[in-house]
């Protein structure tokens, strides 16, 4: 060896250059032992070992000696890294001296260096015999292994695997060297496998080749428990080295399966799938194949029915034809009838945990557990492969399993195919397998002829008629017929409720359950109800009848099946509480209390609606007689604040049970009004009375009356009215419900409202209505007693102007009621007792209201009304004259009472009354008495009607008196009434009216009067002009007012007003210059 061919100096450009001399032969090992020892101080022995190994190379004997001087521990490190590089445990690192790199160190070097330092290292042996190896120097490999295993123990499994290789390669022992292969697996089996699989990898073909040939010859070398033991040692040593060797692991597994090893089987063969599945182009044939063998293997074992049927399913799935043949080739009939009976049960097995599965879901619309489906339809699939006699029957339920899968067109394509076939057998399930089908395809009509079909069959399968229910009720809620779906569903939870409830959580689709759902709930609440109901806002139950209701009224008793339907509900949504009350309802409804207490007690805990719970609770505990739990529980009904959940209950529960409640709520809220004051106890009484109302339909007279009180108490005026509102729907003349409502409007200063019901109480009963009113305070009395009189005297003037026959009228009946009632009030006044009067004289009972009259007041209280009333009584005995005085005085400052005391006179009194109240008047006037003379005069008009002679007479009655403008009224009625034929008459009013308005001084207005007068009738005109003011005087006041207009350059009412002052006097020249005016100032215009 050149000790100078590891150098090599690296150039600029990082090319090798020719070897270069740097330093003497002697120079070199020292510096790269020198470099080791620097390496060892680093801690760094690989370095190390690789510098020592370049001075070896360099000069051996100096590199020996210097390795050898080390200490034991640096020593040992360089041995154990010249080992593991002889091994090829690690890689010989690369380095370099004074920027020579040194190359050519190889596990060669190695292996001498360490030879030569431990001539007795196993290692380096090891190494010298692989290259013995390789030259084919087979028997030294041999002959130096065994001498070496003698006395090195702790390479026993290198060496024999040496040994065993050299003998396979030398193919005169080769039963010994697998011997050997075997003896050194059995002592270490993965630094065997790791051996071989590093060191003897390129002979791992003829190792393996051996293997194969030993194998194929084993039986006939060896006896039978030998041969089986190595056999196996065999088998894992190949399936070690090489475990995705297709063929290794079909050997191997064949051998475990003829042994009985199934379970060691089975990882071999799953082995063996999986590497053949990696590959990009599966055989078909091999893994049907080897799937078969697996599931041979699962059969074997008895216990793995769901691997063995999984893996026939695939096979059949991948290549039917190739599994169908192995199947055949490996399974005896026997075998075969029994994988198939294996199979059945394993599907019934996995169909009940589906179902199960279904059961257990807790959402409605959860599709959870669909996933289990898949086992059970592989298991179709094989079964329908290898089992001709249930094929038709595995073909149903496959149909079945792809609908609960949601493969509807699958399943569709398979139900038409079977019920076309001539084998006629399980029709009523391949309906309703297709009707479901088509349901869920929207062919709805499609699909209710299939269900109709199953359910009109003289015999129909129970669970096929059960979902062909359910089919059908979901068809009708999506055409909007809800009762007809709640009776197929009630219909089908009879027969078979589980049935019932499996097939609402499987066929039903997903979105359109919780809409089902809510159908069935609704639909079983009515059925519960005996009447349809409304309520309104005050809990007062408004019961009302259809046409639809009436007709099915036959139908709504079926109180077993609503509680069936309600199981239902509570199957599929136990968290629901409305459907846990409605089943409660049924169980109350059919005598079973204790029952429908015990699931109350139950879901009181959990429910979020403890109303509805708590107020049926209550119910049902007066109906087994415990009071206090009952109004306990009543109580904290009351404390939520929710009274209106008794109104879905009252058409539930039984007459006897709710007037139970309605009398314990009646007498509670009593007994709290009694004994306790205040907004809060008051308020708690009306939640009581708010109960028995509800308790009795709304009909609770007593309740609702009390309630209508509190409330009144409370404020709440509208709302006590709208209680005493709902006691006059059922007696319209409660009288106890009159007086409360009209006071009520009387605080709320509603005069019409409050009259009209106090007036109907004391039309319906006097005595009470009169005992409310002096309940009342002071200030409430007297208004409603003055709004009571008030409505007394409209309705006396109303009837006198309209009835003649005041007595044979039923109003003026009730109005004589009213005023009785008046004067029976503890506070009457005078007028109360005039009304009386006034009542009496209608009745014609003259002597009675004179004595009543008489004993009512005394001398120092009798009035111009109460002297009024006496005169029309007068006149009632033709007593004119005193009739006059009497009634004089009222005329004067009250005329609109005495036109309501004239017409209790018939017309022959009042034309005598007013004769004598004119020729009084007259007479007064002769006298200078004109006040005096102005209240005849006002008697003599209201008793005459208005006639115009005393219209004139008052009216020169109050010019007297300076009263133009009521005058001139009077004036104006007399020209008014005035017959328009006599036009004297009408001319002398004109005039008349113009001397009034002259005194008013309106000269203007006056002026407009005459000319009236003048025109109407001029010769009247002109003498009633002469005796006052005078036609000189009137013609001076004509010309003023004309001289006024003409300064406006009015100039045709100028013209006029001179005209007709020429008329009254033709010789006044201030009129005359006018007129020329005139003609001048509007020469051109017409202006007559």
């Amino acid at each position: 060896m050149n000790p100078f061919r590891c150098f090599v100096e690296k150039g600029n450009d990082g090319n090798e250059n020719e070897p270069l001399l740097k330093m003497s032969n002697q120079d070199v090992p020292g510096r790269l032992c020198k470099e080791a020892h620097q390496h060892l101080r680093k801690d760094e022995p690989s370095l190390a070992a690789a510098f020592f190994m370049a001075a070896f190379s360099c000069s051996a004997p100096n590199a020996i000696q210097r390795v050898k001087s080390l200490e034991k521990d640096q020593y040992q490190e360089i041995i154990t890294t010249l080992e593991q590089w002889c091994l090829g445990e690690c890689n010989i690192p690369k380095i370099n001296c004074d920027g020579m790199a040194i190359v050519s160190l190889n596990p060669g070097i190695a292996a001498v260096f360490l030879s030569t330092l431990c001539p007795s290292n196993v290692v380096a042996s090891l190494y010298k015999l692989s290259t013995f190896l390789k030259n084919g120097r087979y028997d030294e490999v041999v002959s130096k292994s065994s001498s070496l295993l003698n006395t090195q123990p702790h390479y026993t499994t290198e060496l024999l695997l040496t040994r065993g290789l050299a003998r396979i390669l030398s193919q005169i022992n080769s039963r010994h060297g697998i011997l050997d292969y075997m003896q050194a697996f059995a002592n270490n089996k993965e630094k065997t496998r790791q051996f071989i699989g590093t060191r003897q990898k390129e002979y791992l073909g003829q190792v393996i080749d051996a293997f194969h040939n030993h194998i194929s010859t084993h039986e006939y070398d060896y006896d039978a428990d030998y041969s089986d033991v190595m056999l196996h040692d065999c088998y894992s040593l190949l399936a070690s080295l090489t475990p995705d060797d297709l063929q290794v692991c079909k050997t191997q597994a064949t051998y475990l399966f003829e042994n009985c090893k199934f379970e060691e089987c089975i990882a071999v063969y799953s082995r063996a799938i999986e590497a053949l599945s990696l590959e990009t182009k599966i055989k078909e044939e091999k893994i049907s194949y080897l799937l078969v063998d697996r599931a041979a293997a699962y059969y074997s074992l008895g216990c793995r029915t769901k691997e063995m049927i999984q893996d026939l399913a695939e096979a059949f799935k991948i290549s039917p034809s190739h599994a169908k043949k192995r199947f055949a080739e490996i399974f005896s009939e026997a075998d075969i009838k029994r994988v198939v009976d294996r199979s059945k049960g394993y599907l019934e097995m996995e169909f009940g945990n589906f179902r199960e599965a279904v059961r257990a879901r807790l959402e409605l619309r959860s599709d959870t557990g669909t996933e289990l489906l898949l086992p059970i339809l592989q298991t179709l699939e094989f079964l329908i492969q290898c089992s001709t006699e249930s094929r038709h029957e595995m073909n149903v339920r496959l149909a079945d399993c792809k609908l609960l899968a949601g493969d509807f067109r699958t399943c569709l394509d398979i139900c038409n195919h079977l019920l076309s076939s001539e084998k006629k057998t399980y029709q009523n399930t391949l309906f309703v397998l297709r009707g479901f089908c088509q349901f869920h395809s929207n062919e709805h009509q499609q699909a209710l002829k299939d269900f109709q079909q199953i359910i009109e069959d003289e015999s129909p399968h129970p669970n096929s008629c059960v979902k062909a229910l359910c089919g059908r009720g979901l068809v009708r809620m999506i055409s909007g017929s809800s009762y007809l779906t709640a009776l197929d569903y009630i219909t089908a939870c009879k027969l078979k409720l589980d049935e019932t409830l499996l097939a609402l959580k499987t066929y039903v689709p997903w979105n359109q359950r919780g809409l089902l759902f809510k159908v069935l709930q609704e639909e079983g609440q009515k059925m519960l109800h005996k009447k349809p109901q409304s309520a309104n806002e005050n809990g007062i139950l408004l019961r009302k009848k259809t046409s639809d209701q009436d007709s099915s009224s036959s139908k709504e008793g079926d109180v077993p099946g609503v509680h069936q339907l309600a199981t239902l509900l509570m199957l599929l949504d136990p968290s629901d509480d409305v459907s846990r009350i409605l089943c409660t309802d049924a169980l109350y409804q059919m005598d079973r209390t204790e029952e429908a207490h015990k699931m109350l007690s139950l879901a009181l805990s959990s429910s979020s609606q403890r109303s509805p719970i708590l107020a049926r609770l209550a119910l049902l505990q007066f109906k087994k007689g415990f009071i206090y739990d009952g109004n306990q529980l009543i109580k904290k009904v009351i404390q939520i604040g929710d009274t209106s959940c008794l109104l879905p209950i009252m058409d539930i529960f039984k007459e006897e049970d709710r007037k139970l409640m309605q009398n314990h709520c009646h007498a509670k809220s009593i007994s709290i009004l009694r004994s306790q004051q205040g907004d809060t106890y008051i308020k708690e009484a009306i939640a009581y009375l708010s109960f028995a109302i509800i308790a009795s339909g709304g009909h609770a007279k007593d309740s609702l009356l009390a309630r209508a009180r509190c409330y009144g108490q409370l404020g709440q005026k509208k709302t006590a009215i709208f209680d005493f509102n709902a006691v006059l729907k059922d007696e319209p003349y409660n009288a106890e419900a009159l007086s409360g409502k009209g006071f009520m409007h009387m605080t709320l200063n509603q005069q019409k409202e409050a009259v009209h019901d106090i007036c109907l109480a004391i039309k319906a009963d006097a005595s009470y209505a009169i005992r409310e009113i002096h309940s009342l305070n002071p200030e409430a009395q007297l208004v409603i007693t003055e709004w009571l009189y008030n409505h007394c005297r409209t309705l006396l003037a109303e009837l006198l102007t309209a009835n003649n026959n005041l007595p044979s009228d039923p109003t003026f009946s009730e109005l004589e009621v009213l005023a009785e009632a008046l004067i029976k009030n503890e506070n009457k006044t005078a007028h109360f007792y005039l009304l009386y009067t006034d009542i009496l004289i209608a009745k014609e009972k003259y002597d009675e209201a004179f004595n009543y009259l008489r004993k009512s007041f005394t001398s120092n209280a009798i009035d111009e009304t109460v002297k009024a009333r006496y005169g029309v009584l007068h006149v009632k005995y033709r007593n004119l004259l005193v009739a006059a005085q009497e009634l004089c005085t009222l005329a004067g400052k009250k005329p609109e009472e005495v036109e309501m005391l004239v017409k209790f006179l018939d017309k022959r009194q009042r034309q005598s009354l007013s004769q004598v109240a004119g020729q009084e008047g007259n007479s007064l006037i002769q006298e200078n008495r004109y006040e005096k003379a102005l209240d005849y005069f006002s008697l003599a008009v209201i008793s005459s009607n208005n006639n115009p002679k005393y219209l004139r007479q008052r009216a020169m009655c109050l010019t007297h008196l300076r009263d133009y403008s009521s005058a001139i009224k009077d004036i104006d009625k007399a020209i008014q009434r005035q017959s328009s034929h006599d036009l004297k008459t009408q001319a002398e009013d004109y005039c008349s009216k113009g001397h009034i308005l002259l005194l008013s001084s309106d000269e203007e207005a006056a002026t407009r009067q005459y000319m009236k007068a003048i025109s109407m009738e001029h010769a009247t005109a002109i003498a009633s002009i002469s005796n006052t003011p005078g036609r000189v005087k009137l013609a001076e006041i004509i010309s003023q007012v004309a001289n006024k207009y003409f300064e406006q350059r009015l100039f045709e009412e100028t013209w006029k007003m001179t005209e007709c002052g020429l008329l009254i006097d033709e010789n006044n020249q201030e009129l005359k210059r006018l007129k020329a005016r005139i003609k001048r100032e509007a020469s051109g215009c017409i202006v007559h």
